[in-house]
């Protein structure tokens, strides 16, 4: 087999490397970072992958990967030119091995579509990060940094694609000994990487598919270049971002500024729509964590109830943080989405389902969240995609309200009233 062009030549410092595959017609600089329908690939796998968080948010993405809109995302990317040639190997289902655990398993599912949700709706480093560890601490059996691809076409400014030539590349030339199936290992690649961007800026580009490219060519064997001899500090990354996951663990990455976390304010929910004399609801993926030395579910219902349980939208009903039915008809008198760090999306989707239920209107539609968020969710209601929302009244409430006065909205209160004083119309 005749070996990759400067496979065999003197290994060259990487500037000089860097410039020879800018002008290289056969690396990946020109046949792919210069590819004039790159960017309408990203247009359409955004849109993919929207479809994607709307069928996971539902309930209809289903338990098979063949026939999903997943892999007809997936297969878009690995349709990119060589560099990301069986990017969708990762996502096939392997039935013996029961991996990638997104199918068959609906918790884990949901916390993939999180990940997207949350990438798709942000644009901060810190948020994008954040939903990444969030994600890694579940430690889905079979899913791992491989869905940096899927992101990278969300942020590629911020995330570095990633597989086997691109880990060989970034070794090769930095002595790093990054593995492959760690959120973790990627992570801290992605900090060199990032380093390694930033130094050579000017022959790169602020889109990291170009240096990934180059990474990927490297690992490939198409060149040979001088090692940087980086090691000592792509180890320093991991070591500390294995201790800043230790920190903040996978309860605390979902936790911000304000230190409540999501399960909490669930819990004020319920009991305060139990003392308002409500029949509660908790959403069913939710039920069984720890609250109050017992579990979320204690005395609420266990079943929708059968007129809204036979709807269409009933499974992603099911997953509504909070609901407060009239224990005389069984109505829907309000509904709640605690949206604590992520994006708003998922809500917003199953609040509209829900609306869609009740042929005399639903008044009581909360967005809660912590006090700091206000403007975010403000930004992501004004989006185009939400004006349905518009006539349904949707209000906010924030933790602050919320936790000063819910003993005495419990103690003193009827009814809508007294949650509906202390929140506000988006």
């Amino acid at each position: 087999m005749t070996p990759p062009p400067d496979s065999t030549a003197p290994a060259v410092p990487l500037e000089a490397l860097i410039r020879r595959w800018r002008d290289d017609a056969g690396g990946t600089y020109r046949t792919w970072f210069l590819w004039e329908e790159r960017l309408k690939n990203f247009r359409s796998i955004r849109r993919g992958l929207a479809v994607v968080v709307d069928e996971v948010a539902r309930g209809t993405f289903g338990n098979a990967f063949r026939g999903s809109s997943l892999e007809v995302v997936v297969g878009s990317i690995a349709e990119q030119r060589q560099i990301f040639k069986g990017a969708d190997h990762a996502f096939q289902w392997k039935p013996k091995l029961r991996i990638p655990d997104i199918y068959e398993n609906a918790e884990n599912q949901r916390a993939f579509g999180r990940l997207l949700d949350v990438c798709l709706c942000c644009d901060a480093e810190a948020e994008i990060l954040s939903a990444i560890r969030e994600l890694a601490s579940r430690s889905i059996k079979g899913l791992g940094p491989a869905a940096a691809n899927l992101l990278y076409f969300l942020h590629p400014t911020r995330v570095v694609p990633f597989n086997t030539a691109i880990v060989e590349g970034y070794n090769t030339l930095t002595g790093a000994k990054v593995k492959l199936g760690r959120w973790d290992q990627y992570l801290a690649m992605r900090e060199g990487v990032l380093r390694l961007n930033a130094t050579h800026r000017a022959l790169l580009s602020t889109d990291l598919g170009a240096i990934a490219g180059l990474l990927f060519d490297l690992g490939s064997g198409r060149y040979r270049v001088e090692a940087l001899a980086d090691e000592a500090a792509w180890a320093a990354d991991l070591a500390r971002l294995r201790e800043e996951g230790a920190k903040t663990g996978p309860s605390k990455a979902r936790e911000g500024a304000d230190d409540l976390g999501h399960t909490t304010v669930q819990g004020w929910l319920r009991d305060l729509g139990r003392a308002l004399g409500f029949e509660v609801w908790v959403a069913s993926n939710d039920k069984g964590r720890p609250y109050a030395g017992g579990w979320l579910g204690d005395g609420c219902l266990a079943e929708l109830p059968p007129g809204l349980a036979a709807t269409p939208g009933a499974e992603a009903i099911r997953l509504i943080d909070v609901l407060w039915f009239d224990r005389a008809t069984s109505r829907v008198e309000a509904a709640f989405e605690v949206e604590h760090s992520t994006s708003i999306y998922s809500g917003i989707v199953r609040m509209l389902d829900l609306a869609m239920t009740q042929a005399e209107g639903l008044r009581g539609l909360f967005l809660v969240a912590p006090d700091a968020r206000e403007e975010d969710v403000r930004k992501q209601v004004s989006r185009p995609a939400f004006r349905s929302i518009a006539d349904l009244r949707v209000r906010w409430l924030s933790y602050g309200e919320l936790e000063r006065n819910r003993e005495a909205m419990a103690r003193f209160g009827n009814g809508l009233k007294a949650i509906e004083a202390i929140a506000r119309d988006l």
